[in-house]
């Protein structure tokens, strides 16, 4: 696909505000400032939209255990609930999370067949935090899980690349592909912070080992300290495993100005680690990308991050206008974890 055939797809669904409950952190405003921001910035319409299927029960039951995916369908019938002191399920929920792993799922086929050259998908509920057994962490089904099957068992491709720069460590997706070679997991986190995972010593197991890679953060680390954990370590991995597909979980809650966390990361250290990834995926995949909302809680940041996102995938030169700027306290440096990360990994 020549430069001038560069095509962006997002999928979106307006069921996905079904899925909501008043004072809740996560609910459907998240999405409908995302919405309204790249309405008026124009990307809207320089993106092609891709209608979300539901991901089916044959495809979930591929990530999830086949009773929880019937239980947490019979549960959102019944009304719902929560599944644990932070995760509601509403009466529209599991419609909801099956059209957002579908979407991310049909997202990643489009790019996979050539139709559009990356994508990302505008879903909610999130998904990173759903283990193959349940759901937890606002998480019901875990999104990006569900793309890579999909594209596991539908095409020839044998690698793919998941960059989780989401606060929170993504133990969904760690606990999914723990034993598998065929997808390389990395992820950028706060720690210790909820849910508690993601140590160094955690790399995989079985045939999986050294397929899981972790960098936990302690509060404070921002632009320079992810810089350095890209260069040093994302970089060198990715031309290791050779990835056909990269699939990112975007949470923007490493932002300096989100309530949740206490990562220093700014919109401009945001859009660095987007063309890290993308010029990763031009020289090893055909940048081949598709991103996959996950957190992020100041609403205004999201919005921002998101769109500017979505600026990156679309092949422009610059991000939108930053209102936050920089973090305003001092960073804390990263090497030493880095120093850990690359010892256990073998890299250089």
């Amino acid at each position: 696909m020549s430069n001038h055939e560069r095509v962006t797809a997002y999928t979106c669904d307006p069921l996905f505000d079904e899925h909501h409950l008043p004072g809740h952190p996560e609910n459907r405003a998240r999405l409908e400032r995302i919405m309204a921001e790249l309405a008026s910035g124009g990307l809207l319409r320089r993106m092609t939209r891709i209608p979300p299927p539901p991901a089916g029960f044959d495809l979930l039951a591929r990530v999830h255990d086949a009773a929880y995916v019937r239980e947490l369908a019979a549960y959102a019938q019944r009304g719902g609930g929560y599944l644990d002191a932070d995760t509601y399920v509403r009466p529209r929920s599991f419609a909801a999370a099956e059209l957002a792993a579908g979407g991310a799922a049909e997202l990643a086929r489009a790019v996979m067949a050539g139709r559009a050259t990356n994508g990302i998908a505008l879903v909610r509920p999130p998904g990173h935090h759903a283990v193959r057994q349940g759901g937890m962490g606002f998480c019901l089904l875990n999104n990006v899980a569900v793309a890579a099957q999909a594209i596991l068992d539908e095409t020839d491709v044998k690698r793919i690349l998941i960059v989780d720069w989401d606060v929170h460590h993504g133990n969904g997706t760690q606990d999914i592909f723990y034993d598998t070679a065929e997808v390389l997991f990395f992820s950028t986190h706060q720690s210790p912070y909820y849910p508690g995972t993601g140590g160094v010593q955690e790399a995989g197991t079985g045939a999986g080992r050294g397929y899981t890679v972790n960098v936990p953060l302690p509060a404070g680390v921002g632009d320079k300290g992810f810089g350095h954990i890209y260069a040093a370590i994302l970089e060198p991995l990715a031309e290791r495993f050779r990835p056909e597909l990269i699939l990112v979980s975007a949470g923007f809650d490493a932002h300096w100005d989100d309530p949740l966390a206490g990562l220093r990361l700014s919109l401009a250290g945001y859009w660095s680690l987007a063309q890290r990834v993308l010029r990763l995926a031009d020289r090893l995949c055909a940048g081949r990308v598709v991103a996959v909302l996950e957190g992020g809680y100041n609403l205004d940041v999201l919005a921002s991050g998101v769109a500017d996102l979505c600026r990156a995938l679309l092949g422009d030169p610059t991000p939108g206008s930053d209102p936050f700027g920089a973090s305003p306290w001092p960073e804390r440096p990263a090497e030493d974890v880095a120093r850990a990360v690359c010892q256990l990994h073998g890299l250089p």
